[in-house]
């Protein structure tokens, strides 16, 4: 069983480029802790900058940074970095097109027990409707790794949401990663399962217990929301009657709104969504409420069996 967060692995990756590349700026809200960020503030205390709790003025001072040439990550809990700041990241990182990459920690339910104020169900569409912003959503340690080294290469804003806990590996070292472009798990003839992120590896066990029911399903890991790989999608569900997206997300502006917006204008067909709903989420571990809401494993094989028994 894995015990490497994606969080702790956008650090090992930082702590290893920062060897030869003292451009890389690390900003924290009183963060480093449970953004698992302590060792680069050890290792590089000259590259590491500290606001406290002041959401606003950590996105305000990362934009600055970056303006001077600064290659910047700053990291803040997903529910506060994507509302608290929301205009900072609009003007000083998207339109201003700074070199930040802003890191939502704990995203989603990840604070279960904590309740609605630390869940981040809007992230997704928040920082979606951002012009110039993408948002990504990567599902374990070796595609967060892939993913922060090839941010490091460009300039352009972006957001990336990570769970708190170590999500179950779907890869290994040898993950065929291209930025941008969603990674084709599996081909299915009867239905599509797109998803990303913390939910990925639910959606991949659904798609093994399908196989010994006798449903054909594929699987696409779509962990760039935006920019969304519209070709993926539109190549992998064009011989599928069935197309389901997972995602821990509210049900507007995320995964499965964006994906609808592409069938719809492509090629139309039965989409079901499996998301949080739109009410205030039970208290509990994000395991136990993805088990509530029908996003686990368990949930998507129902969900599946339901919509395809529906159409005959």
């Amino acid at each position: 069983m894995n015990k490497i967060s994606n969080r702790q692995a956008i650090c090992d990756v930082l702590v290893e480029k920062a060897k030869n590349d003292n451009e890389i700026i690390v900003v924290c809200s009183d963060s480093r802790g449970s953004a698992s960020l302590t060792p680069f503030a050890n290792t590089y205390p000259l590259q590491f900058v500290e606001v406290g709790i002041a959401e606003q003025n950590l996105v305000g001072i990362s934009a600055g940074l970056a303006s001077c040439g600064k290659k910047v990550f700053c990291a803040s809990p997903a529910a506060f970095l994507t509302t608290r700041s929301f205009e900072q990241c609009k003007v000083d990182v998207a339109y201003s097109n700074t070199n930040v990459k802003l890191i939502g920690i704990s995203g989603g339910v990840s604070y279960g027990a904590l309740g609605m104020t630390h869940h981040s169900t809007q992230d997704f569409a928040v920082m979606a409707s951002l012009t110039g912003m993408r948002v990504y959503d990567p599902s374990d340690r070796f595609q967060t790794a892939k993913l922060i080294e090839a941010l490091l290469e460009d300039k352009e804003p972006a957001y990336i949401r990570v769970s708190r806990s170590a999500t179950e590996d779907v890869y290994d070292e040898n993950i065929n990663f291209e930025l941008n472009k969603a990674n084709r798990i599996c081909e299915g003839k009867d239905v599509l399962i797109v998803s990303c992120g913390e939910l990925l590896p639910y959606a991949k066990k659904a798609v093994e217990q399908l196989h010994l029911k006798g449903i054909s399903a594929g699987l696409l890991d779509m962990y760039c929301i935006k920019p969304y790989d519209e070709t993926a999608l539109l190549e992998m569900s064009k011989d599928v009657r069935l197309v389901v997206t997972v995602e821990e997300h509210g049900p507007f502006g995320g995964l499965g709104p964006i994906t609808a917006t592409v069938l719809s204008t492509h090629l139309p067909k039965k989409l079901v969504t499996i998301n949080l709903p739109d009410e205030h989420l039970i208290t509990g571990t994000n395991h136990e409420i993805f088990a509530y809401y029908g996003l686990d494993d368990k949930g998507i094989v129902e969900t599946v069996e339901k919509n395809r028994s529906e159409e005959r």
